[in-house]
């Protein structure tokens, strides 16, 4: 039996030496949503996440964070100003960031200068795991070392979520292999923002709710919600 290709971007081009891909739903789009991928991954990751928020009305773009993929550079302090940078391309309209692992690390940072709408934040990696692996030299990615390190050592998540106002949705599987699913616990612990949400799934691994369609889909009703309350 054929299967149906999917659905391409609408764009594919780079901004600022950011590759990124850009989904379009038909008519005006309800928000957008800013995908982020972890570490030694890629935008193509995410298209499935970004295909369905084109289907629920939603404008969706994706991009390889630098050192990776077919973006310019190494990872940098500028995590956080390549953000503000792929939000420029969005439509207008309230934001939101979806992050999985150093992913989720980045959007958790990023809320409160996007004045985002909502975060969702899968497996979150903390400071603490992202310096780890970094000095290990195991990962295939290239990073400013000394500049993302001093980068890291200034960004404690569970201080930044403190001052989050917006909803934010963890997700966590219980089984994964990297990050501890009480390191998460514990943001949603910090977390005083109202319409908080944590959904911890038994076993499982690092990647798997990234593509789990029912877990996008209440990541999606989740964002949805959240833009319905800023009109």
């Amino acid at each position: 039996m054929r299967h149906p290709t999917p659905a391409p971007p609408e764009a594919v081009d780079t901004v600022d030496g950011l590759a990124y891909a850009l989904f379009l739903p038909e008519g005006e789009p309800r928000g957008s949503v800013i995908v982020l991928h972890g570490a030694g991954s890629r935008k193509e990751s995410h298209f499935d996440f970004c295909r369905g928020a084109r289907a629920a009305g939603m404008a969706a773009i994706t991009y390889d964070q630098r050192g990776h993929g077919e973006s310019e550079g190494p990872l940098d302090e500028r995590v956080i100003d390549d953000i503000a940078t792929i939000r420029g391309v969005l439509p207008d309209g309230p934001v939101a960031v979806r992050g999985s692992s150093m992913g989720g690390y980045v959007a958790l940072l990023a809320a409160r200068p996007l004045d985002a709408a909502a975060v969702v934040a899968i497996c979150p990696a903390g400071a603490e795991h992202l310096l780890r692996g970094l000095r290990s030299g195991d990962w295939e990615w290239h990073a400013d070392v000394p500049a993302i390190e001093h980068f890291l050592e200034g960004h404690e998540l569970e201080w930044e979520v403190r001052a989050l106002d917006c909803p934010v949705m963890y997700l966590h599987a219980e089984g994964d292999e990297r990050i501890p699913v009480t390191h998460t616990i514990a943001l949603h612990q910090a977390t005083t923002a109202p319409g908080k949400r944590l959904v911890v799934l038994p076993g499982g691994h690092h990647r798997s709710i990234q593509h789990d369609a029912e877990m996008q889909g209440e990541a999606l009703r989740f964002i949805e919600r959240a833009f319905a309350a800023t009109r």
